[in-house]
């Protein structure tokens, strides 16, 4: 149940700063956003705060941000009844289109026409009475009352995704991805300050019986050099004692001002099958604020190259046991979260940098597909047709459905079955 609890509230914080990221950048863009919703599935809870609707939902998996569009304006079809309510111009400003049993108070409408794009009007049959067409201007800033009651602002043409100008379209689409990159550096920051800091070339600590025992080194001692090889870092160290195969080090060492060479023989231990030479020493962290903030930022940066290394390698050498889904996330964070709170969070640092990355991979379905029409929209000067840009993200969800499909079977048959 902790598993379970942990990886909701991990893959949840990766979606709901994704989803804000094009929340935000689309609001500042003058893009209308419909609905922010926290969840999927059924509606639990909505409050609207103009022109935004936000909503949570029964079922804890991300979430999602509702752009208007070309393919989600509200629409009225012919025939069906609904509640309008106005205002003292006599403008529609509400719209009950739930056909539920406890409608809004308004005049009941009929529909013959509608139109909440263009020419924002609708008309009909006031109370069904055909001898009494009307036909009612719509506010441009009404709210319409779906099948599944959830109130939205309509979406008017000027407020559409598809008429912003093509570098908001751009700005909106990368900020998910970005945000998901920035959320990864944020934690590998706070990581930092959870872990002991940097390893020091001065020794903390000296093991009893020990080779440096023997050899009289004692903590406080500075490592300058191996061998006549400067010493910068502990791993330094550390490699140059895994590298005498158990030969004599000489070690020039600084205690209390004065530089001395001692002699230290490594000694052999077996762990996990593996030979390791050691000679008891542990190294003094540096507990410096700035120099673990540098580690911190240090660490999300290779981490965010070797992703990218291995999302080539992907490509040059693919196989479904490189690629994680839900269901792999699941088992690697309910595997880490018994390691310690410092393992979970770089792992979340991990996976939100890499879904930021993966995001950005120009393929349809996936916010890099929409980036490349919007450099497709830049160097052409217009867009392409909304009917061949739906073809394209219509091939390429269903692409990217039948990877999940396949991502998801090989890993319940990985982490569950094999």
């Amino acid at each position: 149940m902790k598993g379970i609890l942990i990886f909701l509230v991990v893959f949840g914080l990766l979606v709901f700063v994704h989803e804000f990221g094009h929340f935000i950048v689309a609001k500042k863009s003058g893009i209308l956003v419909r609905e922010f919703s926290i969840g999927m599935g059924p509606k639990l809870f909505q409050i609207r705060r103009n022109p935004t609707t936000y909503t949570i939902r029964w079922l804890p998996l991300g979430g999602y941000v509702r752009l208007a569009g070309a393919d989600d304006e509200s629409k009225l079809d012919p025939g069906m009844t609904v509640i309008v309510q106005l205002n003292d111009q006599d403008e529609v400003v509400r719209i009950d289109a739930s056909e539920s049993d406890m409608p809004i108070e308004g005049i009941p409408i009929q529909v013959t026409k509608a139109d909440l794009v263009d020419d924002l009007t609708i008309s009909g049959y006031e109370n069904g009475e055909e001898d009494k067409p009307v036909t009612y201007h719509v506010n441009h800033d009404a709210t319409i009352i779906d099948k599944n009651k959830t109130e939205l602002i309509i979406a008017p043409r000027d407020t559409q995704f598809q008429q912003a100008k093509v570098w908001q379209k751009l700005a909106t689409n990368f900020a998910g991805p970005f945000m998901n990159i920035v959320l990864g550096f944020v934690v590998f920051l706070i990581w930092t300050f959870t872990v002991p800091g940097p390893a020091t070339t001065t020794v903390a600590k000296v093991t009893p019986a020990s080779p440096a025992k023997q050899a009289q080194i004692v903590p406080g001692d500075k490592i300058l050099a191996i061998n006549n090889h400067k010493m910068t870092s502990f791993q330094d160290i550390s490699l140059a004692i895994d590298q005498s195969k158990g030969k004599d080090l000489t070690m020039k060492v600084q205690r209390s001002g004065k530089i001395k060479d001692v002699i230290v023989k490594p000694k052999v231990k077996v762990i996990q099958k593996q030979k390791v030479y050691q000679i008891g020493i542990q190294a003094k962290s540096d507990e410096n604020a700035g120099v673990k903030l540098k580690r911190g930022w240090n660490t999300a940066v290779s981490t965010t190259g070797l992703i990218f290394q291995a999302v080539g390698n992907l490509f040059s050498h693919f196989s479904l046991n490189k690629l994680s889904g839900p269901v792999g996330i699941y088992s690697q964070t309910s595997q880490v979260s018994q390691m310690g709170f410092s393992y979970l969070l770089a792992f979340l640092g991990m996976i939100s940098i890499n879904l930021g990355i993966v995001n950005l991979i120009p393929i349809p379905g996936l916010d890099g597909g929409k980036l490349l029409l919007n450099l497709i929209e830049l160097v052409r000067g217009k867009p392409i047709s909304e009917d061949h840009e739906a073809i394209v993200e219509l091939i390429g969800f269903g692409l990217l459905l039948l990877l999940i499909i396949a991502v998801t079977g090989n890993d319940i048959y990985r982490y569950f079955i094999k």
